[in-house]
């Protein structure tokens, strides 16, 4: 069950991937960028890192796509004020662009894919609850130091942001 699931979130990945390429209205592209970013949590679900897969939601589909729709929506694309691509820089593109997947399909093509048998694997290490023992027991001290580098940063924003009342 689960290797058809796989090849359904790769198979969304990869369309949703080609249309972010192939769009021509930049807030679709970030929209399916966003679905490339669902499929690929997905992936990560299915290797047994929860953890992995709700950081990749939060961070990328939800705080850095919502930038980036920002931005998009700021700059206001208008195919007046585009200037012409000229007939000799698209075909540069398409030779460009011909020898990078010439390139890639040679590097994919020297490597030995092999896949990993069932036998021996951990199904519980990726989960949260395995993260926090470890991070709690073995990595105590550094989640400490870092946790009060974080509130120091956070004190000194406050102090930068605030108004001069004095």
């Amino acid at each position: 069950m689960t290797i058809y699931l796989f090849y359904f979130l790769s198979f969304i990945a990869i369309i949703s991937a080609l249309l972010v390429v192939v769009s021509k209205n930049p807030v679709n592209s970030v929209l399916f960028l966003i679905m490339t970013f669902f499929a690929i949590a997905g992936h990560y679900v299915l290797l047994n890192a929860q953890f992995l897969a709700a950081v990749h939601v939060i961070v990328y589909a939800g705080a850095i796509m919502v930038l980036f729709l920002y931005v998009i929506m700021m700059m206001n694309f208008n195919k007046e004020a585009e200037p012409s691509k000229t007939t000799l820089s698209q075909f540069i593109a398409v030779i460009a662009g011909g020898i990078l997947l010439i390139t890639l399909v040679g590097a994919v093509r020297v490597f030995d894919v092999r896949f990993a048998t069932t036998d021996n694997v951990h199904t519980a290490i990726g989960t949260v609850e395995n993260l926090g023992k470890v991070l709690f027991s073995k990595f105590l001290f550094p989640f400490e130091i870092s946790s009060l580098l974080f509130l120091t940063a956070m004190v000194g924003v406050v102090l930068l942001g605030k108004k001069n009342t004095y």
